[in-house]
């Protein structure tokens, strides 16, 4: 018996499919699509190697590509994490394993539209 207060599964074919034509309510937590955009898709590592690498051409004498390098690293971290609803809401819409794990994982909560 279903718990009053869960949400039902919805399979990833039947949201793939139903997602453009408006049958569904997608919710997603920004927190939590921020903190697991930036996991999968590395964006840390990115981050820190874009800021080592300037920084050590900063210190080498190159100060604009450097500076440069740094601003990417940081630019490309909060444009992440500042898309990261609506990048997850695309992810989950090609990849049925991110559909899955986003759902199982409380970061999306899909409901049919009444």
């Amino acid at each position: 018996m279903q718990q009053p207060d869960s949400v039902p599964y919805v399979a990833h074919e039947e949201f793939r499919s139903g997602l453009p034509a408006g049958r569904f309510r997608v919710v997603v937590d920004p927190q939590r699509a921020r903190r697991y955009l930036l996991r999968r898709m590395r964006v840390d590592g990115l981050t820190l190697l874009l800021v080592g690498v300037g920084a050590a051409l900063a210190l080498w004498g190159l100060r604009w590509s450097g500076a440069l390098l740094v601003m990417l690293g940081i630019v490309a971290r909060r444009l992440v994490g500042h898309q990261a609803p609506r990048l997850l809401l695309h992810l989950a819409a090609q990849d049925a394993r991110v559909y899955d794990e986003v759902t199982s994982e409380g970061v999306m909560e899909v409901r049919r539209q009444t």
